[in-house]
């Protein structure tokens, strides 16, 4: 069990973390005959993200969203390190859930930070710390995500894998910009029918694995490095068609949402460079090389689009940091950045 003395400290600590949302934009290698299997990329991205603040409790005692799942993270992180105390979590914002965007991911990992801080516990990786959650068991970018921000590269998962690494991770372009597309009728594949779907994919044929990471090395990489936007946007592009054709069989078609194609082809004609679906989805994404092109293509579809309440288009940018911890003897008061999950 925690020493007592570390209990009294944790009854004068407020911790406070903020963990961006990410896209997945795709895995790399689904044929696996080199040992590893699926790799992937993403990038961590602003406007959206999970918001909580830790205090000390006697028991778990959380408000807010998604109060199950904070619950069970929490009683995990207590559990795995013998803590003799509880935890109080407000939950102020959250991504949403089963949209694509690595919610749960971002969710476990604030809270077991949290209390990690709030107990003075020794620095952790976050990588052990989801490795105890049952985070990344396919994919690592949501915890590069957490913990390096900007352009991801995971290098998947082989026989010894606990958490697939992080191989590369680069500072996204500041300039350019992503138009989300939100389908709030829709869910992602997730849970349950996600693990049947994975187990009942076909294999990869190696060809299709050697393009997907080729186009990585050797086009996506090298034009966040030199910013070129037009290159970086066509190698997604085509990773993004590899991908959804692959998983079309599971998700009824490239897209998840019916709209997405649609939309997507015509915000291509307003000079979007790179576009695709994060994940299961149902959210779209669209890339620009700057924020005029980017402002002009969201008035263009939210002005076709304004009959579907179900719609949404928000725009964002590359998110460079890793996610924000703060530790404070004093409660932190909640501010307008804070964006609850009903008000994306």
């Amino acid at each position: 069990m925690i020493k007592d003395n570390r209990k009294i400290n944790a009854k004068s600590k407020y911790v406070s973390v903020r963990a961006p949302a990410r896209l997945h934009l795709g895995f790399l290698d689904m044929c696996g005959d080199l040992g590893r299997k699926f790799g992937s990329i993403g990038l961590s991205i602003t406007g959206i993200e999970t918001s909580i603040t830790a205090s000390y409790a006697d028991d778990i005692d959380i408000s807010g969203i998604f109060l199950e799942r904070a619950e069970s993270y929490a009683e995990q992180i207590l559990s795995h390190f013998g803590i003799d105390g509880g935890v109080g979590l407000s939950i102020h914002s959250a991504i949403p859930e089963h949209v694509g965007l690595g919610s749960g991911t971002q969710l476990s990992l604030a809270i077991a930070s949290a209390i990690c801080h709030l107990y003075g516990l020794p620095e952790h990786r976050t990588s052990y710390l989801a490795a105890i959650l049952h985070r990344g068991a396919r994919s690592g970018i949501g915890v590069g995500a957490f913990m390096k921000g900007g352009f991801v590269v995971d290098g998947g998962r082989g026989k010894k894998t606990e958490v697939p690494p992080i191989i590369t991770r680069l500072p996204f372009p500041e300039h350019w910009r992503i138009i989300l597309i939100f389908d709030d009728d829709v869910k992602g594949i997730n849970g349950a029918k996600e693990r049947r779907v994975f187990n009942q994919l076909p294999k990869m044929k190696r060809e299709i694995s050697d393009s997907l990471c080729r186009l990585t090395m050797m086009q996506v990489l090298p034009a966040i490095i030199e910013q070129d936007c037009s290159e970086f946007g066509a190698a997604i592009t085509e990773i993004q068609n590899i991908i959804g054709d692959y998983f079309s069989d599971a998700q009824g078609g490239r897209y998840t949402s019916p709209f997405l194609k649609s939309i997507l082809k015509t915000i291509s004609k307003e000079g979007a460079t790179g576009l695709g679906q994060s994940s299961w989805g149902p959210t779209g994404f669209a890339i620009f090389p700057n924020e005029t092109i980017a402002f002009q293509a969201l008035k263009k579809v939210r002005d076709e689009w304004k009959g579907e309440s179900r719609l949404r288009f928000v725009l964002c940018e590359g998110y460079n940091q890793k996610a924000k911890i703060s530790v404070s003897e004093k409660k932190p008061s909640i501010t307008n950045e804070n964006i609850k999950v009903e008000n994306l």
